[in-house]
């Protein structure tokens, strides 16, 4: 049941100044389920002493995303955490994409993230990241598609990393309301880009064209010998991040799409970071310059959406040995969850909710032992915790809010 619905304009009347600090680290696809019934998860699985000790002096629950049943895109999952409302706040991964390289998208682009991917003679689709070929790879043959020419339109075309790229259309009248041409699934064909109301037509008609190009030059570049196209849309205008909570926040990322999301909503962020390690340097490099601190850890998805029960233990347990540091800055606020669960098992998100900590010397710790699903489902925030509630819970712990009322 929700408890609070975000209000930006009510939070703003009550927040204040404060000298305090808030680290959001945010461990992508970090709930999961286990290989068989009654056993261990990937989060429980994980040997993760100082996350433990973290937990054993922290409040504690499964937070979900958007609500019951409804499994989240990385999008959606990001904007509940820093309490933007899934469902009214929409955007799409192009625009994203588009803003993680800091492409600078105009009014009335088109933005899209695409694949590159694998099909079989018969054009069915056997692996949607094209064995998650190489970024240098993925810069090839973006430059074979920066041959394509549509008429009236002009196309841009960057390489994001690994398989994954970005698309951006330019011209007259163009609208975004266009189905994903990605099934989420291999077996069957890629779908066809299907304008959702009358005026997208046209412009799908351009992604048609587009498409069956890229068909053409990609036919013989096995493994990546086609593309698919998801999160067709145009950059919306919404509320910063700093205007909503007086924090001046910085975003730590290594992929494209969550730096994008960041700057969407007005955050700072750190251009080149590849590792955990990078990140944590940043991190302290810039703690004296900033409130609020986002920092996303990316291999945990990674290795659920591929399947690797194994290798996503390995992502939490690296990542573990990076909370003595982030601890040692003497944070005010720390909350640990994901933006979604991605179980292994499955290979792709799912609608469970996601454990979460959240520490501060104001705690009435949940006095809880072992970082974990079942451990969560027993802590005092809930087993269905609504996710933008953490926002003005970070900021009561972190003393940034003031009294309601007399």
């Amino acid at each position: 049941m929700v408890i609070f619905e975000m209000d930006f304009e009510f939070i703003k009347k009550l927040k204040k100044s404060s000298e305090s600090k808030i680290v959001f680290l945010i461990i992508d696809g970090l709930g999961g389920l286990p290989k068989k019934p009654n056993g261990k998860t990937e989060l429980e699985s994980a040997k993760k002493p100082n996350l433990d000790d973290l937990f054993s002096r922290s409040i504690c629950g499964l937070q979900q995303p958007v609500g019951p049943g409804i499994t989240p895109g990385s999008g959606p999952g990001h904007l509940s955490l820093f309490g933007y409302d899934p469902i009214k706040y929409q955007v799409g991964r192009g625009v994203l994409a588009a803003l993680g390289v800091n492409f600078d998208l105009k009014s009335g682009d088109i933005a899209a993230r695409g694949n590159f991917c694998t099909i079989d003679k018969n054009g069915i689709l056997e692996d949607r990241r094209a064995g998650r070929i190489s970024t240098n790879e993925n810069e090839i043959l973006c430059e074979k598609l920066r041959k394509i020419q549509l008429p009236g339109i002009k196309i841009y075309i960057k390489p994001l990393k690994e398989h994954r790229f970005l698309l951006v259309l330019r011209g007259k009248s163009l609208y975004p309301d266009i189905s994903d041409t990605d099934p989420q699934k291999i077996g069957i064909k890629p779908l066809m880009p299907e304008a959702l109301d009358n005026k997208s037509k046209k412009t799908s008609e351009y992604l048609m064209d587009f498409i069956n190009k890229s068909s053409e030059i990609l036919q013989n570049q096995y493994p990546a010998n086609m593309i698919l196209l998801r999160g067709f849309s145009q950059k919306p205008n919404w509320p910063t991040f700093e205007e909503n909570y007086n924090l001046k926040s910085l975003a730590i990322a290594s992929y494209p799409m969550y730096k994008g999301l960041a700057r969407l909503l007005g955050m700072k962020t750190i251009e080149e970071c590849s590792t955990i390690d990078e990140e944590f340097d940043q991190l302290e490099k810039n703690w004296d310059n900033y409130d609020f601190f986002y920092i996303h850890i990316k291999g945990s998805d990674s290795a659920g959406e591929d399947g690797d029960f194994n290798r996503k233990i390995r992502a939490i347990e690296e990542v573990d040995k990076y909370i003595p540091r982030l601890l040692s800055l003497n944070p005010n606020v720390v909350i640990v969850t994901g933006d979604h669960s991605t179980p292994s098992i499955l290979k792709y998100h799912s609608w469970h909710p996601v454990p979460i900590l959240l520490w501060s010397d104001n705690c009435r710790i949940d006095n809880l032992k072992h970082f974990g699903e079942r451990e969560c489902i027993k802590g005092s925030l809930g087993s269905c915790f609504p996710a933008t509630d953490l926002m003005p819970l970070a900021l009561a712990y972190a003393d940034r809010l003031k009294k309601f009322g007399a």
